[in-house]
């Protein structure tokens, strides 16, 4: 046996493994998936499925719609808008974006591989207050759902901006976005107000044809199923919808599962999460939370500006705190309204006038499911602009981007003025007639 032959036997099985490896990651693959599969990608809340790009764009580009937001969206009681969607048989079917930690920054490069789809096309976005403290974006929950394809999708399409500089900056104070030493330089390049040399540009569309095929062949393994539990609360609800219908319903399931504690909480979230000795410590620790200056105000300004580019009919929801909880907290509601206040300001001074406004409801009877998440009631009140808004034919939206709310400036304003607008773009609250 020659040398030569030896070798390639010993060598060759490996050099063909390694050729067949580069041919499967850098050929373009595409596939499709089911009807069923795409369902339990939009209820899972599976940040695989948040960092990836294929099944989304797949589900937006038909009849799901996004719904952004964090944990609130978890809490899938009978009420919960896919559950109502999934038994009335709606036009759309919500497509869960978000999960616990989930903020403005995770979102605006989540939406980085959906641009095509969110464009002429509407959303809604579930924005929390409590996102906008001092720090802002908690650095280990944006690691959660942050992937390498998302920034290179970022990269790839950045044209010099105050924006573009500022979310590249951003990304660099995240250790998730210096991970990657090809997609750090290139950060730090767009950063400075630099254009991308032509052979950053090979190297990161290369790494973006390895990536998004690890994602269309590995994002939807193991995904959480929640299909059967929504199936399951649709049963609870009456087979036509009524407000009246489904508020006996939200009564009937907020009484019998908030009997154990004296702040109209979820029996199992306070049996687990609010013992005794955590209630002791909990008790005015709340007292000198402010979430009227944060850089979080920026952050959201990175997602106004991605609807805005791409002329997204967008639905904002503004959601309430717990009163009983608040008041056990010391949480000052007085700053809790200027935060709101400030949020809406940042709205409709850029011409997004759909806000839903429930931050006063957290009172109500059956309101809230646990201290900070809407619940029975409260899914209710967001039904009443969801519904609406989608029956709604898309309109031509006229976004007006003011990069002030970029600077440290806005960051730190604690005082806006009042919010006026013109009585043809009034802005949507709770009481809202729901024709």
């Amino acid at each position: 046996m020659t040398n030569k032959r030896r070798l390639w036997q010993i060598f060759g099985p490996v050099i063909c493994a390694v050729l067949l490896l580069i041919a499967v990651f850098l050929f373009p693959w595409d596939r499709t998936y089911s009807a069923n599969s795409i369902f339990e990608a939009a209820t899972s809340q599976s940040d695989r499925i948040f960092k990836g790009q294929r099944m989304k764009q797949e589900a937006l580009s038909g009849k799901y719609v996004p719904f952004f937001g964090s944990s609130e969206l978890s809490r899938m009681d009978s009420l919960h808008p896919s559950v109502l969607a999934y038994k009335y048989n709606r036009n759309y079917t919500p497509f869960l974006l978000g999960g616990a930690g989930s903020q403005s920054l995770a979102h605006f490069y989540g939406m980085q591989g959906i641009k095509s789809q969110l464009t002429n096309k509407k959303a809604v976005v579930i924005i929390s207050p409590q996102w906008f403290t001092k720090k802002g974006q908690d650095k280990n929950a944006f690691s959660l759902y942050y992937s390498n394809l998302q920034a290179i999708d970022f990269l790839l399409d950045a044209k010099d901006s105050v924006a573009t500089r500022y979310a590249a900056r951003r990304l660099l104070q995240m250790p998730s976005g210096k991970s990657s030493e090809t997609v750090k330089y290139a950060l730090m390049t767009v950063a400075s107000g630099q254009s991308l040399s032509e052979t950053q540009k090979l190297v990161l569309q290369m790494r973006r044809r390895i990536l998004v095929n690890e994602d269309t062949f590995f994002s939807t393994f193991q995904l959480p199923d929640r299909v059967n539990k929504i199936k399951t609360q649709a049963k609870y609800l009456p087979d036509k919808y009524t407000i009246k219908g489904l508020t006996e319903v939200a009564n009937a399931e907020g009484s019998l599962h908030t009997t154990n504690n004296k702040f109209a909480i979820d029996n199992t979230f306070f049996k687990t999460r609010l013992n005794e000795k955590e209630l002791k410590k909990l008790k005015g620790s709340q007292k000198h939370f402010d979430y009227t200056k944060s850089v979080e105000y920026s952050d959201f300004e990175l997602m106004l500006k991605q609807f805005a580019h791409e002329h997204t009919d967008v639905l904002f929801i503004i959601p309430p705190i717990n009163a009983k909880w608040a008041k056990y907290t010391h949480l000052s509601d007085k700053m809790y309204q200027k935060s709101v206040k400030k949020i809406k300001y940042q709205l409709v001074k850029q011409g997004f006038n759909n806000i839903t406004d429930l931050s006063k409801d957290g009172g109500k009877k059956y309101f809230m499911q646990d201290t900070i998440h809407l619940g029975w009631n409260g899914w209710i009140a967001v039904d009443k602009s969801v519904k609406p808004f989608m029956q709604k034919s898309y309109s031509n939206v006229n976004y007006k981007i003011d990069n002030y709310f970029f600077t440290k400036s806005w960051q730190n304003r604690t005082k806006v003025e009042n919010i006026k607008v013109s009585k043809n773009n009034k802005i949507m609250t709770a009481g809202s007639k729901n024709k």
